[in-house]
């Protein structure tokens, strides 16, 4: 199960979020009014999803960055009523991965984190299947030959 923090200045907004999440299968580990407070449950409980708020991130324009530092693979919601294309944009440069539209429609809201869960996890295989790709030729030999503890030739 997918942990998640909530970080909203609206109490109402974090209810109804909180909600959403749990119905839809998510561990809400945690909810926060600012973004010192949630910064101290993502420290806390590791969680793998953070839905902030606009105006959080607005109000602490590091937020964003110290969470992909401190927790790269925590993907990153922005909650907002309203994104215009210039938001979007900004905030996908900062490292935001998706975006979630109050008010809340259960559906939309999983649906947009069920596709930003999906879609990192093909970019993480097609990078690790690249990574592979580049490393096969360089060791230039076949699985076995000559690595310790496979002379004796019994399986482990």
């Amino acid at each position: 199960m997918l942990k998640a923090v909530i970080i909203d200045s609206s109490a109402v907004a974090r209810g109804l979020l909180n909600t959403v999440l749990l119905d839809g299968g998510y561990d809400v580990v945690g909810q926060s009014h600012t973004c010192a407070s949630g910064m101290a449950l993502l420290l806390k409980h590791q969680p793998h999803i953070v839905c902030i708020a606009r105006e959080q991130i607005e109000a602490d324009t590091g937020v964003v960055r110290e969470i992909k530092g401190s927790w790269p693979k925590t993907l990153i919601f922005m909650v907002s009523s309203e994104f215009d294309a210039a938001t979007i944009q900004a905030a996908h440069a900062m490292g935001v991965n998706g975006f979630i539209v109050k008010p809340f429609k259960a559906d939309t809201v999983l649906n947009t984190i069920r596709n930003t869960v999906i879609a990192m996890v093909k970019r993480q295989r097609a990078a690790m299947a690249a990574q592979q790709a580049a490393a096969a030729p360089a060791d230039g030999g076949q699985p076995g030959d000559g690595a310790a503890g496979d002379a004796s030739g019994a399986e482990v």
